[in-house]
């Protein structure tokens, strides 16, 4: 059992839950751009098996690596850290996510664009 503590573990958001026994996590991260070197966020989403379907859209989770369990599940649910508000919207969870990797500016500027258009 002491192996499972030595796996990969990631701390994310719950963004989808509509496969059975199966979440979507994005994790969202900073690094260095290699050109300009700033710091950039960025995300990236993995599929979780959730066996008892405990998890809600937005709750932040963690997950860890674990067997392939099918074509894209490569990690399971350890724990959720904190759960979600009851009444969040699929749109509100999605907008707090850009605002905590810093990419709010860059999706809302081209929606602008449309609207004016």
């Amino acid at each position: 059992m002491e192996e499972r503590n030595r796996r990969t573990s990631l701390q994310g958001v719950v963004t989808g839950t509509k496969m059975a026994k199966t979440i979507i996590v994005t994790v969202s991260t900073k690094r260095n751009d290699p050109l300009y070197q700033k710091r950039v966020g960025y995300s990236k989403k993995y599929y979780a098996h959730d066996e008892n379907e405990q998890a809600k859209l937005g709750d932040e989770v963690t997950i860890m690596a674990c067997r392939p369990l099918s074509r894209l599940k490569r990690w399971r649910l350890v724990s959720i850290d904190k759960a979600a508000l009851a009444g969040e919207s699929v749109e509100a969870i999605e907008a707090a996510l850009e605002k905590k990797e810093g990419s709010d500016e860059i999706v809302a500027a081209p929606a602008e664009e449309a609207k004016a258009e």
